[in-house]
Formats: C-alpha cells, sequence, structure tokens
C-alpha cells in the first residue's frame, strides 16, 4: 500500500493506493494516529486507488472515527471503488461514515 498525505484548507487528506489488508493496517492506523496527536480533527480518506479492503482495514477506520469523535473531530471518505463500496454497505460502514463521491464534494462537506 503506498500512503500520501497533504494538507488543504485545514483538513488532512490521506489518499491510499493499493490493497487495505492486513499486511498494511498498522502503518495506515500508525499515520492517521500520528495525525491525530499532531491536533489533525479533519481527515479525509481518499480511496480512489484501493481496490480492497478487509475487516483488519475496517478494523483501523473504526478505531480511527471512535477516536476522532471523542476529540471531536470527523473523518470523512471518498472515491470508493466498487468492490470498497460493497463492503461498506454489507459491513453496514455506510451507516457509520459520511462518503462523498469525490475529493473535490469531501473537501467542500467539512
Amino acid at each position: 500500500m503506498n500512503i500520501t498525505q497533504k494538507q488543504e484548507g485545514g483538513i488532512d487528506i490521506f489518499s491510499l493506493n493499493g490493497r487495505f489488508d492486513a499486511h498494511c493496517a498498522a502503518d495506515v492506523e500508525e499515520k492517521l494516529n500520528d495525525a491525530i496527536s499532531r491536533g489533525a480533527r479533519k481527515l479525509l480518506l481518499n480511496l480512489e486507488g484501493t481496490e480492497y479492503i478487509s475487516s483488519a482495514g475496517l478494523r483501523v477506520l473504526l478505531a480511527i472515527a471512535k477516536k476522532l469523535k471523542k476529540e471531536g473531530g470527523q473523518i470523512k471518505l471518498c472515491s470508493l471503488q466498487p468492490y470498497v463500496q460493497e463492503v461498506f454497505d454489507v459491513a453496514g460502514f455506510t451507516q457509520i461514515f459520511t462518503i462523498c463521491k469525490n475529493l473535490e464534494e469531501a473537501v467542500g462537506d467539512f
């Protein structure tokens, strides 16, 4: 998995490219936790390049969402690929996360 990070208008944007599974879940969680520790309260995950997500990836997202909620922040997701969208639908995560069509819509939604 390749993880890139940038800031735009007070939003920390993480682009995840590759498979979001047990092999990289700890790395993703560490990067997101580091951002929160530095004071980030608006996280946006661009999943345009994520073709697969496992239960380990879902667990990371849920843990980060809970942590951010306690800190008064929020996480949004955008650009889900069809398979990833299907996993979110089946797991009920579409009820937990704000999911936007694309990056521009997600940035504007904050």
